[in-house]
């Protein structure tokens, strides 16, 4: 009886991690270029002093889907989108680099390009363009400037965007929302991507989330059903005990 108690509370405890993760989903249905988080099962055996007992199941993510979000048409100048396995470079506080494939670029005022507050990056390091001015991008990430009171024909290059080509497993998603290379990623390329001239950036345009809420409104109620069904086995299996107990006081 103590096993179905445990193995009933052990499931219903990492339901409940699934349906937080779900819930995340669905909470970024609307953020630009989020990725769902995908969550499998993985058996875990308890090991003490002792002789290795049992297994408790964890819930785990160890990957995200990667497919393509729906392209939106915005108009915006600073607004990018990429093609499928190319990221866009971020630069975090601790100096290392991110990836993300948000292309809601905005400019500070500083007129330093950052992405959800974090700089981007460009063949030559962080983006910056003169204060005031007029920004275009090219296909190829190519930032044009032009001058506050300046002709046309002043129109300058001030540097260009960095697109980098990287395989799903390569990455794992980070705390701030942003992703980075894995430990053998690293091992293998290094601690930063190289540039990727074959991408291409289509300016005016922003992904947007590959979650599909409807999907994710059916896994809640499938979550919820799992987790009723989990607490009325400990519940069933509680009361059995509670009757084999009397019986045997009885005897």
């Amino acid at each position: 009886m103590d096993r179905v108690i445990y193995t009933a509370m052990s499931a219903a405890s990492q339901t409940l991690n699934r349906q937080s993760i779900t819930t995340n989903n669905l909470a970024n249905v609307s953020t630009t270029g989020f990725r769902a988080q995908l969550t499998a099962m993985k058996a875990v055996p308890i090991v003490g002093y002792d002789t290795p007992t049992r297994t408790m199941v964890v819930a785990t993510t160890p990957t995200f889907d990667s497919t393509m979000g729906a392209f939106n048409y915005t108009g915006r100048n600073l607004d990018v989108a990429l093609a499928e396995d190319n990221w866009l470079a971020v630069q975090l506080a601790d100096g290392s680099e991110a990836y993300t494939r948000n292309g809601a670029i905005e400019i500070d005022e500083n007129g330093t390009l950052n992405i959800q507050g974090y700089p981007l990056l460009g063949d030559s390091g962080v983006l910056t363009v003169p204060q005031k001015s007029q920004v275009s991008i090219s296909s190829d990430g190519t930032l044009s400037a032009l001058g506050a009171g300046d002709k046309p024909t002043t129109i300058a290059q001030v540097g260009k965007i960095k697109k980098v080509h990287i395989e799903p497993h390569q990455i794992v998603r980070g705390d701030n929302g942003f992703f980075q290379l894995t430990e053998q990623a690293r091992n293998e390329n290094g601690m930063v991507m190289p540039d990727n001239p074959q991408a291409k950036l289509m300016s005016g345009v922003l992904e947007g989330s590959n979650v599909n809420p409807v999907t994710a409104m059916v896994d809640l109620i499938s979550h919820a059903r799992q987790f009723e069904m989990q607490m009325k086995e400990i519940t069933t299996a509680d009361e059995n005990a509670q009757k084999a107990n009397q019986i045997l006081s009885l005897t």
